[in-house]
């Protein structure tokens, strides 16, 4: 299995980062591999069981994955991905901080039959991914929650 985590801050706070952040179809936005991203249970606030099919590029590849929102609450979001190669569990927890709200995202990935061999291999390149999420999730939220 393969597990990141990064913590880092917004100036936003914290009720309007999670509503942002509890749509994933704005994994576009702040996911480096994510290039599509949809709703496929319906329209609305996204509560626990809310679904979205996202297609990914990773290594060159192609990757889908269905979404579904496992729990929500005023300071956590655990999304569970999953395909027949992978299961991807990212947990976002939240806190407020002086500065706006802290954010830690965590990313367990583990990876179904043959697939498991390529686990150490892969370890680096989800590390430089967990690298980039520090600056892309930062930017999506200040872009799509201005301050007043």
């Amino acid at each position: 299995m393969v597990h990141v985590r990064r913590s880092f801050t917004v100036p936003r706070p914290l009720p309007a980062v999670i509503d942002y952040l509890a749509d994933f179809a704005h994994a576009v936005d702040w996911d480096p591999g994510t290039q599509e991203c949809a709703r496929t249970d319906g329209t609305g606030t996204p509560t626990e069981g809310a679904t979205w099919h996202n297609v990914s590029e990773f290594r060159g590849r192609r990757t889908e994955l269905d979404y579904r929102l496992e729990h929500r609450a005023e300071d956590r979001l655990t999304f569970v991905g999953t395909n027949s190669t992978a299961t991807s569990t990212d947990n976002l927890t939240f806190r407020p901080a002086p500065a706006g709200t802290e954010i830690t995202y965590e990313a367990d990935i583990q990876f179904h039959g043959l697939a498991r061999l390529a686990d150490p291999f892969l370890r680096g390149e989800f590390e430089r991914l967990g690298d980039e999420i520090t600056h892309t999730m930062p930017e999506a939220i200040e872009s799509a929650l201005p301050l007043s």
